[in-house]
Parts: structure tokens; sequence; C-alpha cells
């Protein structure tokens, strides 16, 4: 129930803000009496809100406007790399083996990257839509679709994955998961806020691609420089749906899509090596 009205809240962020806001508040209760998160979580989340009203309420003051935003980036990405006390992230699959060439596998249904959209949409109105920096054509547009797959082909030569279908029973829990704490969270942050407020200050929007996508392959440092490699080029396919279209979701469906794919037809999450 916890996880099914704070995906919900997520899914109308972007349309019914009061809605969402309004279910974010009965996440976190029901969250809190299932003790996935505790009271240190709640001294944080009413900070954050004080933080987010100051830069409301006093945008005008550029002082307190840069210093506010700045103390709410910190708080997401505290969020986004599980840096605060108090959560008590759901384990739901723990080193589980998709197939018999995957590595184990485990999944966490994690509350704090949850938060991250909420926090970032008060620092930029127009995380979720925006006016797009390039305009594409069609071609383009299936190019970058070919792309996808394609990338997870040459993930495949390269020997990181292997082709192997999978259709696991706790396929929906993964689908909740990944759309909504994963690849929204991601999303929100590295293009939604990230490659736009780069945009806006460096005033070109290929630079603020290609450093929101290096970053975003940085983080991923813990899998090795081929991972490194290829979640830098996946950041650029989704850069660059934000960038044609200025739509935050369709950034996520990109980072989502490739995410179930691979799932469905690849080692997941790589191939195990034997030796």
């Amino acid at each position: 129930m916890v996880w099914l009205t704070l995906a919900s809240s997520l899914a109308i962020l972007s349309s019914h803000r009061l809605i969402a806001a309004l279910l974010l508040l009965v996440s976190i209760g029901l969250a809190f009496f299932a003790h996935i998160i505790n009271w240190q979580v709640i001294l944080l989340l009413t900070f954050i809100v004080i933080i987010g009203g100051i830069h409301f309420y006093f945008k005008h003051n550029l002082i307190l406007k840069i210093s506010s935003e700045i103390i709410l980036i910190v708080c997401a990405v505290g969020l986004f790399i599980h840096l605060f006390p108090g959560f008590n992230n759901t384990k739901y699959l723990d080193k589980v083996i998709v197939g018999p060439q995957s590595s184990p596998f485990s999944m966490y249904f994690n509350f704090d990257k949850a938060l991250i959209p909420f926090i970032l949409l008060a620092c930029l109105p127009t995380l979720f839509s925006s006016r797009p920096t390039k305009t594409a054509t069609w071609r383009q547009w299936g190019l970058l679709v070919i792309a996808v797959p394609i990338l997870l082909l040459v993930a495949t030569f390269a020997g990181g994955l292997g082709f192997e279908l999978h259709f696991p029973t706790w396929l929906p829990a993964f689908i909740l998961c990944n759309l909504f704490f994963v690849s929204l969270a991601e999303e929100a942050l590295f293009r939604g806020y990230l490659q736009q407020r780069l945009t806006l200050w460096l005033g070109s929007p290929y630079l603020a691609l290609i450093l929101s996508a290096l970053l975003f392959g940085g983080l991923h440092f813990t899998g090795g420089p081929l991972l490194i490699l290829f979640a830098t080029l996946s950041g650029v396919i989704y850069g660059l749906a934000w960038m044609w279209s200025g739509k935050l979701w369709l950034a996520v469906s990109f980072h989502f899509g490739l995410n179930l794919v691979h799932l469905l037809f690849f080692t997941y999450p790589v191939k195990m090596f034997i030796g």
C-alpha cells in the first residue's frame, strides 16, 4: 500500500500537484507506521519543506533563492546516494538469479530516492515540461528509439551482457519500482534539473547534454569502466529525448524502456563470469 500510494503521487505530480502532495503525505504516514522511515526522516522532511518555503516565498531575494536551492539540491543528492539515516528501504529481491547466465540481482524499493522529484520540482517549476532546446525530425526520433536495443547489442558483443530471455514472476514489481523509484528519480535529477540548468547557464544544449551524461555515467563507477561507458551513452540517449521534447516523462520512458528490454531479453543485470 505504501509503494502504490507513493507511485500514484509521482504519477500525477506533473499535472495535479496538490493531489500528489496529499498522496505523498499519506504515503509518508503509512511508511512511518510500517517502519520504512523513522522520526529522523520526519525531521529531514520538515527541514526540506521549510527550505522549500523559503525558496518559494523569497524568490525575489537572490541570495535566499540561490542558497535555498543549493540546500535543496544537496538534500536531493543526499537522498539519491542514500546518505541520510532513518530510511529502512524495502529489499524486495535478495540476490535472485534471473537466468542461468545472469549474475545475482537484488532490488530495493527506495523511499528516499522517490522523494527526489518533489524536491527538484520545488527548485525548478519547469522540471516536467519545458520548451525543447532543439527540434528533431521523425527520422531522428526513429534513430533514437533504435539506439536503445543497439546499445544493448553493443554491450553484448563487448562481453558485458548475453542473450537470455526472461519473464520473471516479479515483473510487475520490477515495473513499478524501476519506473517510479529508479527511472523517474534519476531522470528528474540528471535531465529535468541538471541538464536543464546547465543549458540555461552555459547557453549550449549540447555541452549540457554531454556534461550531464558524463556525470550520470560516472555515478556508475562501482560497476567498472564498461558500465561507466554504457551508462554515459545511455545518458546521451535520455538527454536527447529530453532536449528534443522538453518532456521529462519522455526521457523517463526511454530510460525505463531500456531497462525493461534489458531485463526481458538480456542477462540481468550483467553476464555472470565463471572462472
